[in-house]
């Protein structure tokens, strides 16, 4: 059963529609005007795409044939600069020296299933998607952020620098930056709904962040701003989070981390999860999680679920849970 209806259903459903048409105005009325060439002509013939052409004919997976298909597709396309300044971040002497395995999956990161116009984008504002990436535990689809306060970036550090190259079997999006695969804490830092997860995470001399950022899998109940602020509220002293006692908030981290698990949303079921602490009791129908013999009144609501990363998932919850009965102000 689904909790929510993914921003991904609705952002297809748009693309399908725009596909339609016999041209691709988007809502501002700028018109993408379609084209016979298909993403694999385009991206050969732009000098510019020239690594990017050179790593699909490398990698695994015959993904120039994926992408000469019907799609659509979304192609979030890194230039030249952008695929060599990631080849020499990573200590790479060209395409040829990234396993080519590993070099599929990077690729099929930056490829969402429909047709996405910038506009469309920019009119959800900020929101997830999928990739056709199976880079996640099980062949999990991995997840993507979009953010487009200030322009259009994906997972908080690729910003699209040519939007809407029409093709005739879907969308390129020139994008300045190679979004390489993300763990559990990209997603942390790119979304600004945890901003107050991650002053938490980082607070006094936790290693969390380094542990999120291990193999896993790790199954994460994460509590956005609002449910961190509601905390804070509760006690005139605390600020932000480094202001809660350290032995609380340890405790309270510790309750949404589920280690050695991926449970998608799907495989949620009525009963206990064992945290890296005590064991917190999931209802399914009530989508609510709690600390196991809490009284189901303090019970967090699962608001958003399943943005899936390399080593592990996140599911976004409205109240922070904790290992106290009750925390009375100060």
């Amino acid at each position: 059963m689904k909790i929510i209806s993914k921003i991904t259903n609705a952002i297809i459903i748009v693309a399908l529609i725009l596909t339609a048409s016999s041209c691709g105005n988007d809502d501002d009325g700028n018109v993408i005007i379609p084209t016979d060439d298909n993403i694999v002509a385009i991206a050969t013939g732009d000098s510019d795409l020239s690594l990017l052409v050179t790593a699909l004919a490398a990698a695994d997976g015959d993904l120039v044939s994926i992408l000469n298909g019907t799609g659509p597709f979304t192609v979030l396309a890194p230039t030249d600069t952008a695929m060599q300044a990631f080849l020499t971040a990573n200590n790479y002497a060209d395409i040829n020296a990234i396993p080519t395995d590993e070099l599929q999956q990077l690729l099929l990161n930056h490829v969402i299933p429909g047709e996405i116009s910038s506009t469309t984008l920019t009119n959800n504002v900020a929101g997830y998607a999928e990739t056709s990436s199976t880079a996640g535990p099980n062949g999990s689809t991995i997840s993507i952020y979009y953010n487009t306060a200030n322009g259009v970036v994906f997972n908080g550090g690729a910003t699209v620098s040519t939007p809407d190259i029409a093709a005739s079997n879907g969308i390129i999006h020139k994008i300045d930056a190679v979004i390489e695969l993300p763990d559990v804490t990209t997603f942390a830092t790119a979304d600004p709904n945890f901003s107050r997860l991650v002053e938490a995470l980082t607070a006094y001399s936790f290693d969390y962040v380094t542990t999120l950022q291990g193999e896993g899998p790790f199954t994460v109940f994460a509590p956005n701003n609002t449910a961190f602020d509601a905390l804070l509220d509760v006690n005139n002293n605390w600020t932000v989070p480094g202001d809660i006692e350290e032995t609380v908030l340890t405790n309270a981290l510790n309750l949404h981390v589920v280690p050695s698990s991926n449970v998608r949303e799907a495989d949620l079921v009525d009963g206990n999860l064992t945290t890296l602490s005590k064991e917190i009791t999931i209802d399914v129908a009530a989508k609510t999680i709690r600390l196991e013999g809490n009284d189901p009144a303090s019970a967090s609501t699962i608001i958003f679920t399943d943005v899936q990363a390399t080593n592990g998932i996140i599911h976004v919850i409205d109240k922070v849970v904790l290992d106290l009965p009750s925390i009375d102000p100060n």
